[in-house]
């Protein structure tokens, strides 16, 4: 496995990591764990592989903290999470918490150049007079 290879899991985690810091000034195993619903044995192992793979700095009974490769991928999965959740509720009418789950699915699924496209589209449309307009079209 090369050593910066990420899969979907391994960016929840670190999108996870970086929101507890966010929120709560540190990220802790038993955190984790209560926020992705999964046993703290099972956080512990995933911490140790992202450890391994220069994502995260962890030492037992201490808080995790992202490496600077951990922040910036950390970010960037946030930021995919954040545009596509407000594409799926301003642009479609997605209700929120509907939005916010399959936001967090596609995050990981969408291919860079097509969230850099859709990034340029919002941007364009929120500087657009009456973006909604197109909604109220017979």
């Amino acid at each position: 496995m090369e050593k910066n290879k990420i899969n979907k899991i391994e960016e929840e985690y670190l999108k996870t990591i970086y929101q507890l810091i966010q929120s709560k000034g540190q990220a802790r195993v038993s955190d984790i764990a209560k926020k992705l619903s999964i046993r703290p044995a099972s956080v512990t192992e995933m911490i140790q592989k992202l450890y391994k793979k220069g994502f995260v700095s962890y030492e037992r009974y201490n808080p995790i903290t992202l490496t600077q490769d951990g922040e910036v991928l950390a970010k960037t999965v946030v930021k995919r999470h954040e545009v596509l959740k407000e594409f799926l509720q301003r642009f479609l009418g997605i209700d929120k918490k509907i939005a916010s789950e399959d936001a967090c699915k596609m995050e990981h699924v969408v291919h860079a150049e097509t969230m850099t496209q859709l990034i340029n589209f919002m941007n364009f449309i929120r500087k657009t007079p009456n973006f909604m307009k197109w909604q109220n079209l017979d």
